[in-house]
C-alpha cells in the first residue's frame, strides 16, 4: 500500500527544509574545497565526523536501549568503509573541480543507483529508464571530456565517490529497518576509527584562526542530515526531486561567488542533459 500524499503545506515546509539542508551542504563544501588543498582529505573527513559524534551523543544516550542487538554487523561495516572512502574522495575532489562539475557529476547518482540496483537488487528497469541512464551518461561525458587533461586526479576521486557513495546507499536500502540513531553512530563512530590513522598520518598542524572554520563543516554537515530528514518525512519524493536540482544552482552561484568559477557551454549541456535524464527516469510511466 502506498504513502499517502503530502499536503500542499508539508510539501512546501518539506521544500524548506530540503534547501536548508542544500544550503548547508553547499556552505560546508564551500570551506572545504577553500580549505582543502591546504590540509589532507583525511585530516578534514576525521574531524567533520568527530563533530558529528559530539552533537548526536545526547541522542544516542536518549535512544541507547535500540542499540541492543543490532543485526547485519557485517553490512553495517561495509557501508561505513564505502561512506569513508566516498567522504575522503568527496573532500579530495571538491578543491580541485569546479564546482558546478561537482554538483553536476554528483546528479549521475540516481542514474548509477538504478544500474546496481538492477544488478544487485535484482530491481527491474524499464526500458525508458534505461534510455535515460544512457542520456544521463552521454551528459557527464560532455561535462568532463574538456576537462579531463586538466583535473586529473580530482576528476578521477569524484568518479570513485560517485561509485562507492552509491554502493553504500544501495547497503542502506538493505539495512531498511534499522533505527536511525543507530546508522548515524555506526556511520560517524566507524569513519572516525577508520580515518583517524590516515588523518594522524597526514596530520597538519592546524592555524588557530583554522580552527573555529574547520569544526564548521561538521556543525553544517550534521545539521545538513537533520534538514534532510525533515524534508523526506514532510514532503512527497516527486515534489523533494524536483527541488534538489536547485543544488546545481547553488553550487555553480558558490563558485562563480566564491571561486571566481565560470562554467563553460559543455559543462552546462552536460549538468542540463543529466538533469532532465534523472526527471525522465522518475517520472510515472
Amino acid at each position: 500500500m502506498s504513502a499517502p500524499l503530502a499536503t500542499r503545506s508539508e510539501n512546501l515546509r518539506g521544500a524548506g527544509w530540503l534547501i536548508a539542508d542544500m544550503s548547508l551542504n553547499v556552505w560546508a563544501l564551500s570551506i572545504v574545497k577553500a580549505m582543502g588543498a591546504e590540509y589532507p582529505a583525511a585530516q578534514i573527513v576525521f574531524l567533520r565526523v568527530c563533530v558529528g559524534l559530539v552533537v548526536i551523543l545526547p541522542w544516542v544516550w536518549r535512544e541507547r536501549t535500540r542499540f541492543s542487538g543490532v543485526a547485519h554487523m557485517g553490512l553495517h561495516v561495509l557501508r561505513v568503509c564505502l561512506s569513508a572512502v566516498t567522504l575522503i574522495a568527496s573532500f579530495f575532489a571538491i578543491a580541485r573541480v569546479p564546482f558546478a562539475m561537482f554538483s553536476a557529476i554528483n546528479f549521475t547518482r540516481p542514474v548509477l543507483l538504478m544500474v546496481l540496483a538492477a544488478l544487485l537488487l535484482s530491481e527491474r528497469v524499464s526500458p525508458h529508464r534505461w534510455r535515460g541512464a544512457l542520456v544521463a551518461l552521454v551528459g557527464a561525458v560532455i561535462a568532463v571530456a574538456p576537462a579531463q587533461l586538466e583535473i586529473g586526479w580530482g576528476l578521477a576521486a569524484l568518479c570513485l565517490a560517485v561509485t562507492t557513495g552509491t554502493l553504500a546507499i544501495i547497503l542502506t536500502r538493505r539495512l531498511k529497518g534499522t533505527p536511525e540513531v543507530v546508522m548515524m553512530l555506526l556511520y560517524a563512530l566507524g569513519i572516525a576509527v577508520l580515518v583517524a590513522p590516515l588523518a594522524w598520518a597526514a596530520w597538519v598542524p592546524v592555524a588557530a584562526e583554522h580552527w573555529p572554520i574547520l569544526l564548521l563543516v561538521g556543525l553544517c554537515a550534521q545539521m545538513a542530515q537533520v534538514c534532510f530528514l525533515r524534508a523526506h518525512w514532510l514532503g512527497d519524493a516527486g515534489v523533494l526531486g524536483a527541488v534538489s536540482y536547485l543544488s546545481i544552482i547553488l553550487s555553480t552561484a558558490s563558485g562563480f561567488v566564491f571561486f571566481s568559477e565560470v562554467p563553460g557551454w559543455p559543462l552546462v549541456l552536460g549538468a542540463a542533459l543529466i538533469v532532465l535524464a534523472n526527471i525522465y527516469i522518475s517520472r510515472d510511466v
